[in-house]
């Protein structure tokens, strides 16, 4: 159970960075992102990427399946999780104490959580408003009485 929350936690903050970041440069919210795709226009940072959605599903199911092949083939459980060598290109465990290492590792983890629930309030919130979380939490600082998780109707039944 440790490899999978470890796992799911990296794509959690590799997700929460995707969902802010082309929302707050301006490049529209991930709600709308796979409806361009469905139309023939798929764009990455507003750029067109000139492949069709299927191409595009083709090309990560080849990247994933061949990086968990590799990470399948290990058996030691701790190299299963922690790999080093290229995939730890800046030194951060490889050049330091084990107690340095086991800090890095518990805040890996904190954060790995926390983007876990970013992630899962970001879907919410999405199915809620219909829009993404920059959108709302500038709504949100706009008017803070009137547009919160008890106003919108759909966050507390009944409400």
């Amino acid at each position: 159970m440790k490899e999978c929350e470890l796992l799911h936690a990296r794509w959690c903050m590799l997700a929460a960075a995707g969902i802010i970041i082309p929302e707050a440069l301006g490049y529209g919210n991930w709600v709308e992102a796979p409806l361009a795709a469905l139309n023939g226009k798929a764009q990455y940072l507003g750029n067109d990427v000139g492949l069709s959605l299927g191409q595009v599903c083709l090309f990560e199911v080849l990247a994933m399946g061949g990086a968990e092949a590799l990470r399948n083939e290990e058996t030691d459980p701790v190299k299963r999780c922690y790999p080093g060598g290229t995939f730890d290109p800046f030194k951060f465990a490889t050049d330091k104490d084990a107690e340095a290492v086991r800090v890095l590792k518990v805040k890996e983890i904190a954060n790995g959580r926390l983007a876990m629930v970013a992630v899962l309030g970001f879907f919410a919130q999405a199915q809620a408003t219909g829009t993404g979380p920059v959108a709302n939490w500038s709504a949100h600082v706009a008017d803070a009485w009137h547009v919160n998780v008890a106003t919108n109707g759909v966050s507390i039944p009944f409400a």
